[in-house]
């Protein structure tokens, strides 16, 4: 959808407070958008689309409790490492499997 927004302006913002058990989520994110819309259809006592700025940004009010924010650690150059290691053995031996012909090939 173009909306006439830059990229800096699609923003996603979160708003809640100690008080009350709501936390408004506005947000342009397609994938962010989509699983809200599931959530909303499923869970429709804790999460409800209240607003669509027709710009392609969505409001949402979700139950408090429902929300969190996940912080992870960066990796360190032994872990990336050896992550990096484990993907190219993996590639190297989908590769070979994919290769080998098929009784029905043979």
């Amino acid at each position: 959808m173009r909306t006439g927004l830059t990229k800096k302006q699609k923003v996603t913002e979160l708003y809640f407070n100690e008080k009350d058990s709501i936390t408004e989520i506005y947000t342009h994110n397609t994938k962010l958008k989509k699983r809200l819309k599931e959530y909303a259809a499923k869970y429709p006592e804790l999460c409800q689309q209240t607003d669509d700025d027709e710009h392609g940004g969505l409001r949402f009010e979700i139950d408090k409790a429902r929300v969190s924010i996940r912080l992870t650690a960066p990796y360190s150059r032994e872990r990336r490492s050896a992550a990096s290691e484990f993907a190219k053995r993996k590639y190297v031996q989908n590769l070979t499997v994919q290769a080998e012909p098929t009784r029905e090939q043979q």
